[in-house]
């Protein structure tokens, strides 16, 4: 499933070649709880988490904290999919959230499944934005059907020859702008 890059992962392309250039496998990518107590077993998304937990064991445990004097290189995250652009270190994304959510959304299952319109998400922020506002925009065409995309409407009219090209201009003009009223 590869598809086109979208802004916001086209913001964190590293061009830094002094980076740390980090690939994780599909599964270490999508773990929740890459920090394990070996007490309990209980997971934790962040080393830190788990040195505070330790402490409830009396385990010995550290807090790293910054050295002033440590360069700490960038770090940048690659695709584990070979076919993906971001596969390569000169395409990684800055931050594991964002590799996180593109190897979902291009690589992924989509689990979550809008209930109005069937589509699917691999990722639930993405689910969620498009829950709110599902079904919120509706295009009537002059025959009855309503669209929920204005292209969409306008497409179907002209595949099926249903409108004359004027009746095809002056059904947009009127959606337009009574669309434009609405905001």
């Amino acid at each position: 499933m590869s598809g086109s890059t979208s802004l916001s992962e086209e913001a964190s392309v590293s061009s830094d070649p002094d980076s740390e250039v980090i690939a994780l496998s599909p599964k270490s990518l999508m773990t929740t709880n890459r920090f394990v107590c070996e007490v309990c077993n209980k997971g934790f998304q962040r080393d830190q988490n788990l040195q505070l937990h330790r402490r409830g064991h009396n385990l010995p445990w550290k807090l790293r904290q910054k050295n002033p004097k440590e360069v700490v290189k960038k770090r940048v995250y690659v695709c584990p999919e070979p076919s993906c652009v971001h596969n390569h270190p000169s395409r990684a994304l800055g931050d594991l959230t964002g590799i996180k959510k593109h190897y979902s959304r291009k690589h992924g299952e989509k689990k979550y499944r809008c209930d109005k319109c069937s589509k699917r998400y691999a990722v639930v922020s993405d689910w969620k934005a498009h829950s709110k506002t599902c079904g919120t925009r509706e295009y009537k065409c002059d025959c009855g059907t309503i669209f929920s995309s204005f292209f969409f409407m306008i497409l179907l009219a002209l595949a099926e020859s249903k409108l004359e090209y004027t009746s095809v201009i002056l059904s947009m003009e009127r959606q337009f702008h009574h669309s434009q009223s609405l905001l």
